[in-house]
């Protein structure tokens, strides 16, 4: 992380304001918090009191039974504060919970809706650390440090007052050391701070290489790497421990100090009223008194300390998460966006586009890129690879603008449509068809989730997959496992082109639709994907060439411009990147 970046970070407190407006829709349960902490720390200021009356009244009184209703007292005073601290518990634990819950949704929501070259430069490991490690830890910080730290800090104060009240003399002794405690915790703190964001950074990292490393897991155990991936995650957790043990030492260091500090006063301070007992100018009962309020007043310093190390750091997992919410897509929805006709008839246009991924801006792309589609027209993209085949589907989904010229579908520019609205128009068959972790039902119903059950295998029928659907243990309700690890390659191609024959939508986009297909496959879902492809814009790419024989055009691309265009039969005689690519295929 650079200079320019740490320095635009927010200071890790001040960034747990953003947690304010999560914690508005609870007021109920703020109020219900800060009133039992209130009745805690009463009862618990109350105790040196009954004490006091215990030892001075008590004991001198004559009749045996008198102590009682002192002790009956104290009783009382632990039976409120017992009620009053699992209100309390009760209440900001739930708070924590509901906080936590709708700060994740918030954050995943968001990353939704970030640009591809959000993606192209974020680790998914390391989103998910901080979706999960991140806040976890902010959940503890509501649910258990901030209340620790309010208590700490209204008994502190409460204690002090007290103090000085019961003896205005030893209150003011103790108060000379007060200084010399607060400074290292300022000075400590700020390593804290700094060392707790590292701390969080080497668990991202961590996370990453593991996330990265189970996704990859058939290259991993294809290549026998197991024990190479085991080792260099077991480096990245390394590195983590020896961030979080400067942590956890600077911060115990600080915690040492100050209880040295803070009870070495406290017994300078009884020593000096321990005289004054003798001497006779001060009470048994209300020495008791002073020492109980300088012990409960030295622990509330001390969990300070432990709070403040631990606010440090949740302010650095805030910070991080900060930083996703602060995310803006380069692809932003226009004020007055454009609205696409009731019947999309999927003529597209492409005038003089030029495009450099954000990743690469020394390398074009797309150059003066310029190509026109009529409605229903089939049209093939070929050329080798990094030519700009894939390019221009992405442009055309709109996951990138282009940097000169424009992209039209039906006439209207692509930069003034809602791009959820021009996606909903678009249906898509990936080289890599991407299944999730759910049932066959349920993947191919993500083209239209409101589908019937009978649309969906009637999708299935017309992608050539009922056959090895139906056939499964528990039919179209089997779960294909993570990424549809139960399917062979060509299976998984023909639930992704199932899922965008329900989408149904106007403009069809290809890419390598049946690159995973054995040439049985290929030639039963050919007469799929021209039942598919009719009527609808259709784009196609492909490298085998036997699939787009029949395109009605084909655009020949190389290095980001287009060479040659034509049908397949005219592209041979005119020779050629076609004609020889044809002639490594098909001998010609």
């Amino acid at each position: 992380m650079n200079t320019e970046e740490s320095a635009a970070r927010p200071r890790p407190l001040a960034a747990l304001r953003t947690l304010l407006p999560f914690l508005r829709p609870y007021r109920g349960l703020l109020a219900g918090w800060l009133g039992f902490l209130i009745l805690s720390s009463s009862a618990t200021l109350a105790l040196p009191v009954a004490v006091r009356f215990m030892i001075d009244r008590g004991f001198s009184d004559q009749d045996p039974s008198g102590i009682d209703r002192w002790f009956v007292g104290l009783i009382l005073v632990a039976l409120v504060l017992a009620v009053a601290t699992a209100g309390r518990f009760f209440c900001i634990s739930l708070l924590g919970e509901k906080v936590i819950a709708d700060l994740r949704e918030r954050v995943f929501g968001h990353l939704l809706h970030l640009d591809m070259e959000f993606f192209a430069r974020t680790r998914a490991g390391e989103l998910v650390s901080r979706l999960a490690a991140d806040t976890e830890l902010l959940r503890s910080v509501i649910a258990s440090t901030l209340s620790v730290a309010l208590r700490s800090f209204v008994t502190m104060f409460g204690s002090g007052v007290a103090l000085l009240i019961t003896s205005p003399r030893l209150a003011g002794m103790a108060a000379i050391g007060i200084p010399v405690i607060v400074l290292p915790i300022v000075l400590y703190g700020r390593r804290v701070q700094k060392l707790s964001r590292d701390n969080q950074d080497r668990i991202a990292d961590a996370n990453a290489r593991a996330t990265e490393t189970l996704t990859a897991i058939h290259t991993v155990q294809s290549y026998a790497r197991e024990a190479h991936e085991s080792g260099r995650f077991a480096a990245a957790v390394r590195t983590a421990i020896g961030a979080a043990r400067r942590r956890i030492a600077t911060q115990a260091g600080l915690t040492a100090v100050v209880i040295l500090l803070v009870f070495g006063a406290i017994t300078g301070v009884l020593w000096i009223g321990a005289r004054d007992v003798i001497g006779g100018t001060l009470t048994a009962g209300t020495l008791g008194q002073f020492v109980l309020y300088a012990v409960i007043g030295a622990g509330s310093i001390g969990a300070l300390t432990e709070v403040w190390a631990e606010l440090q750091r949740a302010g650095g997992g805030m910070g991080r998460i900060d930083e996703l919410l602060n995310e803006r897509s380069a692809i932003q929805t226009p004020h007055e966006p454009a609205v696409l006709p009731a019947r999309v008839a999927g003529e597209l246009t492409f005038e003089n586009v030029t495009f450099r991924y954000p990743t690469r801006p020394d390398a074009p792309a797309l150059i003066d890129f310029s190509l026109h589609v009529r409605p229903g027209e089939n049209v093939a993209l070929v050329g080798p690879s990094g030519a700009g085949k894939s390019t221009v589907l992405q442009l055309l989904l709109r996951f990138h603008d282009p940097d000169e010229g424009a992209i039209r579908v039906d006439g209207i520019d692509l930069r003034q449509l809602d791009p959820r609205e021009l996606r909903g128009q678009v249906a898509l068959v990936p080289q890599d068809p991407v299944l999730f972790g759910d049932d066959a039902r349920t993947n191919i119903r993500y083209g239209r989730l409101d589908a019937s059950d009978q649309e969906v295998v009637e999708a299935a029928r017309i992608a050539e997959a009922d056959g090895f659907l139906a056939a499964l243990p528990e039919g179209y309700g089997t779960h294909l496992g993570e990424r549809g690890v139960r399917l062979s390659g060509g299976q998984q191609q023909r639930v992704a082109i199932a899922r965008a024959v329900l989408k149904d939508a106007p403009i069809l986009l290809l890419d390598e639709a049946t690159s995973a297909l054995d040439a049985q496959s290929e030639r039963d879902i050919q007469q799929a994907l021209e039942r598919l492809t009719h009527g609808r814009t259709t784009l196609v790419i492909a490298h085998r060439l036997a699939t787009i024989r029949r395109a009605d055009r084909i655009i020949v691309l190389d290095g980001g411009r287009i060479v040659a265009e034509g049908r397949h039969e005219a592209l041979i005689a005119q020779g050629g990147l076609y004609a020889d690519l044809a002639r490594l295929q098909f001998n010609q």
